[in-house]
């Protein structure tokens, strides 16, 4: 059988270029020269054996002490490149089956799917080494995008962080909290490899969220806003954490599980910026039942401006992470004042039926046309009326409106005559 018929899989490029331009005598004399006559190219018949990979690896460590003895740039160096190419692909077709496949395999929760794209260069989450899509099968959970080779699959132990998002929506609020190497028995809290500060037998790397010591291979060094420093000191200076981590706070970054009137009320006495957000939610929580009777209004569906902070529209104490990180950017004030302005605009001045539901301070019976959600007006907690605030500040008696309230009820009692 030719050359050039025995090989699997098929060359691009160079690689490609200088095989085919060899004749069976000249590759005959390089594999002489290299030791390698036995045909490792061929698909093996059968199951693959140990011995066979062990040879690859034998071959391979041959081609690179030749390539380093050879003059630079010679065609023997470039020929033994070529051959020391093939080996390894060679390698890694034995170590890694081509075998079909399923589009979907489900492991302790991950829903891992099959992933299509070859040029896109990955690291498996499990052993830490490169994915390589020409020739590796690879899956990515579709919960919490954790990646790795199609032969890591059964070694994997880790179960999806998703689940822990679905069981357990809340942030640990303690800054770094430590327990120290030893009560971890200087063992990784996450795959228990044994591990010490002094990198032996593998280097311990703490994770700012937890507080707790991982190895190289569950702790790569990566960086998040930590939620604890943000709620205690407004820091927002990103903090190496685990792995198993940052895809937690990553899935968790949008969630309003933030009260912070009650982890830290203090925070409002020092952040402008959150007196300023917490303002324009309560404003827009009051125009709220103006557009859930306005048929323009739920025809131009201007709630659905506030889609990606549906908490907005719900409630105003509760903040996600990433509401905290755009208010320090200043993002959110920008884009949140926009949104109130236009919701300002349609009850005030371009629905009529908005405008009719406005009120007319009954202390001074002057002024425009008042709404619950002007910078100059006060709301009565009672019945919901609405004045001047200086009108409802120095008036002394009580609200109009509650007084004829009190009246018409004492008015419906009925008088019960004695016998």
């Amino acid at each position: 059988m030719a050359f050039n018929e025995k090989l699997t899989p098929p060359l691009h490029g160079k690689v490609q270029s200088y095989l085919f331009k060899e004749n069976k005598y000249s590759f005959q004399t390089r594999t002489m020269d290299l030791g390698l006559a036995e045909d490792h190219f061929s698909r093996p018949m059968g199951l693959i054996v140990a011995p066979d990979i062990e040879q690859l690896k034998m071959a391979i460590e041959e081609c690179k002490k030749l390539i380093l003895e050879l003059p630079e740039h010679s065609e023997r160096q470039k020929d033994t490149v070529v051959k020391l190419i093939h080996l390894r692909l060679k390698l890694q077709e034995l170590k890694d089956p081509g075998e079909d496949e399923p589009n979907l395999r489900i492991l302790l929760e991950h829903r891992f799917s099959k992933e299509k794209s070859k040029s896109v260069k990955q690291t498996c989450d499990k052993c830490s080494t490169i994915i390589w899509g020409l020739i590796q099968t690879w899956y990515t959970c579709t919960g919490c995008y954790y990646r790795c080779h199609s032969k890591c699959m059964n070694l994997i132990t880790k179960p999806c962080v998703r689940s822990k998002v679905s069981h357990q929506s809340e942030f640990e609020l303690s800054i770094c909290p430590e327990i120290g190497l030893d009560r971890q028995d200087y063992r990784c809290a996450e795959c228990r490899t044994p591990i010490s500060l002094r990198g032996v037998p593998s280097e311990a790397r703490q994770c700012d969220y937890t507080g707790q010591y991982y190895c190289s291979t569950c702790h790569w060094n990566d960086t998040a806003i930590v939620p604890a420093r943000v709620i205690h000191n407004w820091e927002f200076e990103s903090r190496k954490v685990c792995r198993s981590s940052m895809r937690y706070l990553a899935l968790m970054i949008s969630r309003p599980v933030l009260k912070l009137k009650e982890i830290n009320p203090l925070l409002f006495n020092f952040v402008e910026e959150l007196v300023e957000i917490r303002k324009l939610r309560q404003d827009i929580l009051l125009m709220k039942p103006y557009f859930i009777t306005c048929k323009e209004a739920m025809e131009a569906r201007l709630l659905l401006q506030l889609q990606d902070r549906q908490h907005f529209v719900e409630n105003d104490d509760m903040y996600s992470l990433q509401d905290l990180i755009d208010i320090s950017s200043g993002r959110l004030s920008c884009s949140l004042t926009e949104v109130h302005t236009t919701f300002a605009k349609h009850i005030k001045l371009d629905c009529e039926r908005c405008q009719a539901k406005g009120f007319v301070c009954e202390l001074c019976k002057e002024g425009d046309i008042l709404f619950p959600f002007d910078s100059h007006t006060s709301v009565c907690h009672d019945c919901s009326a609405v004045f001047h605030r200086d009108c409802y500040y120095d008036n002394s008696t009580t609200c109009p409106r509650c007084a004829r309230m009190t009246e018409r009820k004492q008015d419906e009692v009925p008088v019960v005559k004695d016998a």
